[in-house]
């Protein structure tokens, strides 16, 4: 059998094409996002079955909500439901929101914020960090103010 020039570049060409890249595995980090979550929940807000937490209202521009099973954490949140018209409007003013914790080389950072009524919420910046212990709040700093 005789091969032409062609056909050996073309052979040649193929054995040194790299090989189809593999499917990359879902991030860790959103099976995190819950233990995350939890930990922010039961040390910096202290929210338990006998403090229990506020409705829980999306977070951020995108609107993310942990979907997680917290009751096995002994907490558990109620939906946040907008006002309906002619309602007490203090009442729809009492909420917890947290935004998709982001993910780096030393833990995790998360945004926070909670409302306690008129003109009294507050927000946090969190530093989480990931351990033996599992996740625990390092930090959390102040960014708003009502």
């Amino acid at each position: 059998m005789r091969w032409s020039g062609l056909a050996i570049l073309a052979v040649a060409a193929a054995s040194c094409a790299a090989p189809p890249a593999p499917m990359a595995p879902p991030p860790a980090a959103a099976s995190n996002d819950c233990d995350v979550i939890a930990a922010l929940v039961k040390e910096h807000y202290r929210f338990s079955a006998e403090n229990p937490p506020p409705p829980l209202k999306p977070g951020g521009d995108d609107g993310w909500k942990p979907v997680c099973d917290f009751s096995a954490q002994g907490f558990t949140f109620t939906s946040y439901v907008d006002p309906t018209p002619g309602a007490d409007p203090r009442q729809s003013l009492k909420w917890v929101a947290f935004q998709k914790p982001v993910y780096d080389g030393t833990g995790a950072i998360v945004l926070t914020e909670i409302m306690h009524g008129p003109l009294a919420g507050i927000g946090y910046e969190c530093r989480l960090h990931s351990g033996v212990a599992g996740w625990t709040v390092g930090e959390c700093r102040t960014s708003w103010v009502s």
